[in-house]
């Protein structure tokens, strides 16, 4: 019988899907996705694009209540990709960040 693998994460992830809209660093790529669950410190996401482990990201997506003391905000993140799980069946990439910066941004009048 194998032994469970340690956690690794230093926050607990919460499950939860918002669109996410994903720039490299390098401006080679733009590109939406979603997520599967977060934290202040990590992100699990799923995009159509194939995003190298190592990749530097910015990821501007909308935080839930649970992570920002009751209310939803639209933040701009930095990111680094830990993980990449390929695309099963022309499905997508799952894609394991840490989040290195979280900046709120200005509420959007609509």
């Amino acid at each position: 019988m194998s032994t469970p693998k340690p956690e690794r994460r230093s926050r607990q992830r919460i499950p939860v899907r918002v669109p996410v809209k994903l720039k490299s660093k390098q401006g080679t790529l733009e590109t939406t996705g979603y997520t599967r669950d977060l934290s202040t410190t990590g992100v699990f996401l799923y995009t159509d694009s194939q995003i190298g482990e190592g990749s530097e990201l910015e990821i501007v997506l909308i935080l839930p209540p649970e992570l920002t003391q009751g209310e939803k905000r639209w933040v701009c993140c930095q990111a680094s990709v830990v993980r990449v799980e390929s695309a099963g069946d022309g499905g997508n990439f799952g894609v394991a960040a840490n989040l290195h910066s979280i900046e709120i941004l200005p509420e959007i009048a609509g």
